[in-house]
């Protein structure tokens, strides 16, 4: 089976990408990146073939997907950048079917979520989403967050994923100094500041039934020190949970929203959340695409890429329904920059003393 995975330079495109590998050394893995010097493309053994393609935006990006489908007789497709998922899911809604099989939620969907603005007038007056609004450069709407949302409060860029932008904001002041220092970030969103845990999710979806599920939380993160926010989007200590009403409260999320936009879900979708003083969780992201801890995840027994390549390959028959995983194990993970992530028992981390 040969199997494209486009953004091969990020880190969930590498996971995926190993993950592939450690079950099955006959599958071909085809790396793709729009960047000549994307990591993946350097790495020994991560993939067998590589190619660079044209950005998304780019006219040239269709012509150069088609020619690599047909010259690697690609079989099925993972395609990361949230640039490109945008692009396969208007192909589809164009064409009434994709290049090669590949797992995508709806167009409305995917263009909903990826703006987290859209996002938070979809979800607005519920119990799913902080308090938000947004605001740009020209039009920072000053008196609305003191009157709307309040200090302190959390400030991110309106698109991207990660630490983009964001800082808990104190006062009027430190909200200038902010949208001063990042004027290359034209949008942002303001929302209430949430003190609580910060959770994350996988969910698998397939033509509206929920198949599977599992939560995460995000303790510490890599290289806290170095930004304003403390944090980025990269965890450097995590525990697996099992927590079920977690898990219930975004799949409601996301009948709610779906409803909304009259779509059914599909797809993977990856949740980022954070509990507020009262300990309710509060959706800060929903991202359209497996997430950076999909090959941890895997390891500890919810694999979603092998889900996936099932799936596309075999259809839905076969993939175990469990909406609500459960780990075996208190297991957490610890992450770094230039190394392997290493799956450990929590009680054992936590039992630790020091001399």
């Amino acid at each position: 089976m040969n199997i494209l995975i486009t953004g091969i330079g990020g880190p969930t495109p590498r996971s995926i990408a190993k993950t592939i590998r450690s079950y099955n050394r006959d599958f071909k893995i085809i790396g793709a990146d729009s960047q000549p010097k994307a990591l993946g493309f350097f790495m020994d053994g991560l993939t067998d073939k590589t190619h660079i393609l044209p950005k998304a935006s780019e006219e040239a990006y269709w012509p150069a997907i088609e020619e690599l489908i047909s010259k690697e007789a690609i079989d099925l497709a993972f395609v990361q950048p949230e640039s490109e998922v945008i692009q396969w899911a208007r192909y589809y809604e164009e064409n009434g079917n994709y290049p090669v099989p590949v797992l995508i939620p709806p167009l409305s969907l995917v263009e909903s979520l990826v703006d987290k603005s859209i996002m938070s007038d979809l979800y607005k007056g519920t119990v799913y989403i902080p308090k938000t609004l947004k605001i740009t450069q020209e039009n920072p709407r000053f008196k609305s967050i003191e009157q709307e949302v309040g200090y302190p409060c959390w400030i991110r860029a309106t698109t991207g994923s990660g630490g983009l932008g964001s800082l808990k904001i104190e006062d009027v002041d430190s909200l200038k100094s902010w949208l001063f220092i990042n004027p290359d970030i034209k949008e942002f969103t303001i929302s209430e500041f949430l003190p609580g845990r910060h959770l994350a999710n996988q969910m698998l979806y397939i033509d509206g039934e929920y198949v599977k599920g599992a939560l995460l939380e995000c303790v510490e993160y890599v290289m806290a020190s170095i930004v304003p926010s403390k944090v980025t989007g990269n965890t450097s200590y995590g525990r697996f949970l099992n927590e079920d009403d977690v898990l219930t409260f975004c799949h409601e999320s996301v009948e709610y929203i779906c409803q909304k936009l009259n779509v059914k879900p599909h797809g993977v979708l990856s949740f980022d959340l954070k509990e507020d003083s009262f300990g309710q969780p509060k959706i800060t992201e929903i991202n359209i695409r497996h997430m950076a801890y999909t090959g941890i995840m895997a390891n500890v027994g919810f694999d979603l890429v092998s889900d996936t390549i099932h799936l596309l390959s075999q259809g839905s028959e076969g993939i175990p329904r469990d909406p609500y995983y459960h780990f075996s194990n208190q297991y957490a993970f610890l992450r770094d920059v230039d190394i392997e992530p290493i799956i450990i028992d929590d009680k054992l981390l936590n039992a630790r003393t020091t001399i």
